[in-house]
């Protein structure tokens, strides 16, 4: 008789806030500078021109974004550690208290009470799971994985120029002319593979997802362009 065996699912650690700055980083590089690009272009001051606001569009972007996800990931962060040190200091000086609120709380989830007595009880016995349950239960925080500031800033830093640059390539690789389409097509398809591997990775469909990003960015990139087109060089 064979043995069944019945796998659980694998779950990726998303939690340090890396995934999410470089998925963001991203996207928001490629959208950003190819809208910049094109407004520029679209009042057609010349090659050079295009391509310095290109370059300016993602050197600035890049350690905006970077700066700004080490912000406000170091606030949040500090937010959250103040936190748990207020429930760490509640439990050390009010650990009956405490236990009831704990109990209290899984009888609110629809645990029975004598079994949400018990488990109250038990988890009060060991200090550090007593204090991740806390958190957890009343802020909706792991104290382990608040995230980390420098993982976000670095990963958002170095996609945003990944995808600034995409745009960019054409007005680099050739040195004068206009060669607008050659941006615009290096953008749409980078941003269709893009959208596709976050609807793989979400599981919210990869053609749908590969269509939002590309609407989207083509809705920014008409607008921006129209705004260059009708100020003009002038």
């Amino acid at each position: 008789m064979s043995e069944e065996i019945v796998s659980t699912p694998h779950h990726r650690q998303i939690s340090d806030g890396g995934f999410r700055a470089a998925l963001f980083g991203l996207m928001d590089g490629l959208v950003t500078n190819v809208s910049l690009i094109l407004g520029f272009a679209g009042a057609n001051p010349g090659h050079n021109i295009v391509r310095l606001a290109g370059l300016a569009g993602l050197v600035s972007g890049a350690f905006s974004m970077g700066s700004g996800e080490y912000l406000s990931m170091r606030a949040q962060k500090e937010l959250y550690g103040y936190e748990i040190d207020v429930e760490r200091r509640a439990l050390a000086a009010e650990p009956e208290l405490e236990r009831q609120e704990l109990r209290d709380i899984f009888i609110g989830r629809g645990i029975d009470a004598e079994l949400a007595e018990r488990l109250s009880t038990d988890l009060m016995r060991d200090p550090d799971l007593a204090l991740r349950t806390h958190t957890r239960e009343e802020l909706g925080v792991d104290p382990s994985a608040t995230g980390s500031p420098w993982i976000a800033a670095i990963s958002s830093f170095l996609f945003f120029s990944v995808g600034a640059l995409i745009p960019l390539l054409p007005w680099i690789v050739v040195g004068s002319g206009n060669v607008m389409w050659w941006s615009v097509g290096l953008a749409g398809v980078s941003i269709v593979f893009i959208g596709a591997a976050v609807g793989h990775f979400t599981r919210r469909g990869i053609i749908y997802s590969a269509l939002r990003a590309l609407i989207i960015m083509g809705l920014a990139s008409v607008v921006t362009f129209g705004v260059g087109y009708l100020v003009g060089v002038g």
